[in-house]
């Protein structure tokens, strides 16, 4: 199954005689959305920074989005940065003296940023880039793609205590496991800041559980879209308590039980009352007993790119067609893409850090790195007149990675737009190629290992005793 795309113009061809076009890098929306007094005043009441010194939590925070930008990322790139980047003139230092080229300074300083800061911070970029929202035709309110992911931390004693690793059968495994939550703007892309927790453990959390929170933060009447992980009633009524919007996907049992025991029939479009089960009260005991939700069960057969048809069953509170409900659920497979953006581009895969604290700045402010890279690329599709989804994330960021030192350079307001219009053009060969999309088994190549396999020891192996070498007679 797959959306249909937003209405696309063709591209308008800028004379010198039509004013510059509205595009700017991540390092000016960081200041116009960031400014020196903003941070002040969010750290008012945190005695661990200090402003007096040379490094401001100002700085200290641009430099760790620009490792999240960085094709590299390392300490020892923010701190070039700070030496001959723009950054340079917000340090307190005097004229004549050059900041220190070593990192230990800037790493201290990261460490006593709040966390709180940082969240707000992230925040402040994605409510800014967000605050005219595009809206989809036919609905005048925002959407949002919901989906969870895992992100790996290093083996610490602090961050395995506070995300324990994985466990089977088998014992368990290595590294500490985050659990994370994003939802995605479904026209422009731009992410929440994610809520996330434990994957294993006591406290382990669920994806519906960090989802509820995201829609409790949303102060905003939105809609939200999930798969069938987040079709569950716990998640339909959240949404109504806080006046979201819904369209879910069910399992072929939950829609069973809401067509009155039955799999309701290709076509069906029906009023229901959603009310909980017993498993739904026992999991989720804050929801009373008499709850329910009111909405519609929708059957809609379609044809897969294999050339089979299947049977989509979808529960949502919004009052248009099935045909607009099913090209409004087709937008759900750009969470895959923006997860795969998120994990590769600004490198979440794997969190380098040895504390909760760093785990959660860098988590939040990676987001936030990834949203000033989104927001050039609406302004781009928005003086081409394109879906902000047809352009390519990834060339996109090497596009402004490659377009920072000229920007730097350019003395006059005439040469900034010329690299500008430079700019457009290479954006207008951004674009991603409309190809179908083929669905492939699971499957990978193992990476090719001259190590044996560390193993890990259980309980049960440790609690056999060993057997007495057999000794020979001769």
């Amino acid at each position: 199954m797959d959306g249909s795309q937003l209405n696309s113009h063709t591209t308008q061809n800028h004379c010198d005689n039509n004013p510059p076009p509205e595009l700017t890098g991540a390092f000016e929306k960081y200041c116009r959305i960031v400014s020196e007094e903003r941070i002040e005043q969010l750290l008012e009441g945190y005695a661990a920074f200090s402003q007096d010194g040379p490094l401001t939590a100002f700085v200290v925070l641009w430099l760790m989005l620009y490792q999240r930008l960085h094709p590299k990322g390392t300490l020892e790139v923010a701190v070039r940065e700070l030496l001959w980047g723009r950054i340079r003139s917000f340090v307190r230092l005097p004229e004549e003296e050059s900041p220190s080229a070593n990192t230990s300074a800037y790493s201290q300083a990261r460490t006593r940023l709040p966390v709180e800061v940082a969240k707000k911070v992230c925040d402040m970029i994605f409510e800014s880039l967000h605050d005219q929202p595009k809206m989809l035709p036919g609905l005048q309110r925002p959407v949002f793609l919901l989906d969870g992911s895992t992100i790996l931390l290093k083996h610490t004693k602090e961050l395995v205590r506070a995300f324990p690793p994985a466990q089977n059968q088998h014992g368990s495994s290595h590294w500490p496991v985050i659990r994370v939550v994003v939802a995605h703007d479904v026209v422009s892309g731009l992410a929440m800041r994610p809520w996330w927790g434990p994957m294993s453990g006591p406290g382990a959390v669920s994806e519906q559980g960090l989802a509820k929170q995201i829609m409790r933060w949303l102060t905003e009447s939105s809609v939200f879209l999930g798969d069938r992980n987040f079709g569950v009633f716990s998640m339909a009524y959240e949404a109504q308590q806080n006046k979201h919007q819904v369209v879910f996907r069910l399992t072929d049992a939950r829609a069973k039980k809401l067509n009155g025991g039955t799999l309701p029939k290709a076509g069906t479009d029906c009023s229901v009352r959603w009310t909980p089960s017993r498993d739904d009260l026992r999991t989720n005991p804050e929801i009373p007993a008499t709850a329910y939700v009111d909405g519609r069960l929708l059957a809609c057969k379609v044809c897969g790119k294999n050339g089979q048809w299947m049977t989509l069953y979808l529960f949502t509170t919004l009052e248009l067609s099935m045909e607009q409900i099913l090209e409004l659920y087709g937008y759900r497979w750009n969470i895959e893409t923006d997860l795969r953006s998120l994990k590769r581009e600004v490198r979440l895969h794997m969190l380098e850090v040895k504390s909760t604290d760093m785990a959660a700045k860098e988590l939040v402010l990676a987001v936030a790195a990834y949203n000033l890279t989104r927001g050039t690329m609406n302004e781009a599709a928005t003086v081409l007149q394109l879906d902000p989804r047809r352009l390519s994330y990834s060339q996109a960021q090497d596009t402004i990675n490659a377009a920072l030192p000229a920007l730097a350079k350019a003395a006059t307001d005439q040469e900034r737009n010329v690299i500008i219009q430079q700019m457009i053009k290479v954006f207008a060969q951004s674009k991603l190629p409309r190809r179908a999309r083929r669905s492939f088994p699971r499957e990978i190549w193992p990476r090719p290992c001259p190590f044996p396999k560390r193993k890990v020891a259980t309980k049960r192996n440790a609690a056999k005793p060993k057997k007495a070498p057999i000794q020979s007679a001769y």
